[in-house]
């Protein structure tokens, strides 16, 4: 294999990571970055490189990666890659560390959600007391520690949310694509998707963070919302079209579900059409106005950005260059 001594770089969540990454590749590879691997920069300079790292290659790209040996995708979703439009025998590995700082954003979410804190907040803006307290017609909330978790996808992800759910005292229960020979330590079950129905009927708290794939998208509708329920909170953070857009709209606005945290979309910026400050176009995330909603937390996809997460990311890429120039295997392929 011919050593890759052009890397180019085209993730703006590793731009404040360029120079360690530089200085880990420095005796093996020279560094290229550009914000638009699509732009006619970005496609000459695609020529030039024996590896890509970024998180989106689409048919346009073809063309201009003759030299390519490998592309290496700075998080764990890989979807942006277009596997049909790589060279033959080109690998895509991808890498993780977001696992720690998604579970912080989920417990967080779940407090402020399963608490009604969110809503009091947003409430309190118009002068408006929403609690128990001041109106009699209120509940009082149920804590975090008192509520019954279900994860759909348990992998590094769920498992980390798990770890940190179960010192509030939370009861857990999982399902995955994939069953296990024995349940792991904390969780009341686990299963499998044949078994979402029962994880909705029996959860406060719904965390979302399986992949998408065409089995997966949709795979929370409108009955499915409604088994989790009017006191049920929804998290997302696998991926938008995991659920279906207007059934969770229509299921929040009216009362059917208790409240949501959004950190994953059906929409999003178009990385071509960056400003010259690299700032991504306005862009509304969905058709329907979630922002609109008192129950509801939207973020733009952030619940893994972290320094930790990069800093973990960027070590794994610059061991998977040096791994290249060595002739060893990837670790974490996903593709071929």
């Amino acid at each position: 294999m011919t050593t890759p001594r052009r890397v180019l770089v085209s993730d703006p969540n590793l731009v404040e990571h360029q120079s360690r990454l530089e200085e880990l590749v420095a005796d093996v590879a020279n560094c290229h970055w550009v914000a638009d691997p699509t732009s006619k920069h970005g496609l000459n300079a695609l020529a030039q490189a024996d590896v890509f790292v970024g998180t989106t290659f689409t048919p346009a790209m073809t063309e201009h990666a003759s030299r390519l040996q490998a592309v290496l995708v700075p998080g764990a979703g890989h979807d942006g890659i277009d596997k049909s439009a790589l060279p033959a025998g080109v690998p895509v590995a991808n890498t993780f560390h977001h696992e720690a700082s998604i579970a912080e954003y989920v417990v967080a979410c779940a407090v402020m959600l399963r608490r009604s804190l969110w809503q009091q907040a947003h409430a309190l803006t118009d002068g408006v007391w929403a609690s128990s307290v001041h109106d009699p017609s209120l509940r009082q909330p149920a804590t975090l520690g008192a509520s019954t978790v279900g994860i759909i996808g348990y992998g590094h992800i769920g498992q980390a949310v798990w770890r940190l759910l179960q010192p509030f005292g939370s009861r857990g229960r999982a399902i995955r694509h994939s069953p296990m020979d024995a349940t792991p330590d904390g969780l009341d079950w686990i299963g499998t998707t044949a078994d979402l129905p029962r994880l909705l009927s029996e959860s406060d708290v719904m965390v979302l963070c399986t992949p998408l794939t065409d089995e997966s998208r949709g795979m929370i509708g409108a009955a499915e919302l409604d088994l989790l329920g009017p006191d049920g909170v929804l998290i997302n953070v696998g991926r938008g079209p995991l659920v279906d857009e207007s059934a969770l709209y229509a299921a929040l606005r009216g009362g059917r579900i208790g409240g949501a945290a959004i950190d994953v979309w059906y929409r999003y910026p178009d990385p071509s059409q960056r400003d010259s400050q690299g700032r991504s176009a306005v862009t509304m995330p969905a058709s329907e106005p979630f922002g609109e909603l008192p129950n509801v937390i939207t973020t733009p996809h952030v619940s893994g950005v972290s320094s930790a997460t990069f800093t973990g990311r960027v070590g794994d890429i610059a061991e998977a260059i040096h791994r290249l120039v060595a002739g060893q295997p990837l670790d974490r392929v996903v593709h071929p």
